[in-house]
């Protein structure tokens, strides 16, 4: 995990390991399950989401000056992820299998374009644009 892609990736991969698990305790009714893979999993993706928003993307904007660029449909897409996330939690609480479900089939989709995106286009533009990429990762890394 020596490059800005490997980590950020590894990250994702993270993220969906938890999700996935949270989606299998679901529908298993397995709600103690569940709320502790959801807990993992949101603290996760907020945390990244957060490394992003944070550190990653300004340091790649004030390297490349594009501001209105990747970046800010990211920055979109992460909102739309922590609004699925919000509404999701409801249902968990309510033990509604059918309503978490059919949210988290939305919300795996919408991670999965975006993660796409960043791992094949964002993350390597970063690596390649930043003039310290290695500083840079050692701040998201200490986040």
């Amino acid at each position: 995990m020596d490059t800005i892609p490997s980590f950020m990736t590894a990250q994702h991969r993270h993220c969906d390991d938890s999700f996935i698990a949270t989606e299998s305790a679901v529908s298993a009714s397995n709600w103690i399950q569940a709320d502790s893979q959801w807990s993992v999993f949101t603290t996760d993706l907020d945390s990244h989401l957060q490394q992003e928003e944070t550190i990653l993307f300004p340091a790649f904007e004030q390297a490349t000056g594009m501001t209105m660029g990747p970046t800010q449909v990211m920055r979109a897409e992460h909102a739309q992820m922590r609004q699925l996330v919000a509404e999701m939690t409801q249902p968990l609480s309510a033990q509604n299998k059918d309503q978490f479900l059919g949210l988290s089939e939305t919300l795996m989709i919408l991670m999965q374009q975006h993660n796409m995106k960043e791992e094949q286009m964002l993350y390597p533009m970063t690596q390649a644009h930043l003039p310290d990429a290695a500083a840079v990762l050692q701040q998201v890394k200490a986040y």
